[in-house]
């Protein structure tokens, strides 16, 4: 199955990419952000984080994955939630589809992805996964690739 929603770690799952729902500077930061970065190796992956200096919301950006079951990690920037009319569910879906396609012109045959902005930046569950599922699908409709939508479990 080419889209699979699935419980655990996603430092744990094997893709070609994992996806870290990073901050704009590209910063270890706290939640999933913090984890990628401990499990990849703190060190080199903020050193080739602090190379690349910013992202902005919507957008990504890759880099190796080090010591992470993958080989490269995309790192995209989540919108805040401000009560949603702000243009939230765009600037979510383009992060999603922008780190699609980044790792198709990467090569990446698989990719993990945690659910974007529904930790600190308080975008609620349900729509976060609605509108991660429609970016997903809508990419699978003209791409191969297998996408795994990792909900963290306690």
């Amino acid at each position: 199955m080419p889209f699979e929603i699935v419980h655990g770690d996603i430092t744990k799952i094997q893709a070609d990419a994992i996806v870290n729902a990073a901050n704009s500077d590209l910063q270890r930061g706290g939640g999933v952000c913090g984890a990628i970065f401990a499990a990849a190796g703190a060190r080199d992956l903020q050193i080739e984080c602090n190379q690349i200096g910013h992202c902005e919301t919507g957008q990504a950006v890759i880099t190796k994955a080090y010591n992470l079951p993958a080989t490269y990690i995309v790192h995209t920037v989540g919108p805040v939630w401000r009560g949603g009319d702000n243009n939230e569910e765009t600037l979510l879906y383009n992060c999603y589809m922008n780190a699609l396609r980044l790792a198709k012109k990467h090569g990446c045959t698989s990719i993990a992805f945690p659910l974007i902005s529904s930790g600190i930046y308080g975008y609620p569950k349900e729509q976060a996964r609605a509108v991660a599922e429609n970016a997903i699908l809508d990419f699978l409709e003209y791409q191969q690739m297998q996408v795994k939508l990792v909900l963290f479990q306690r």
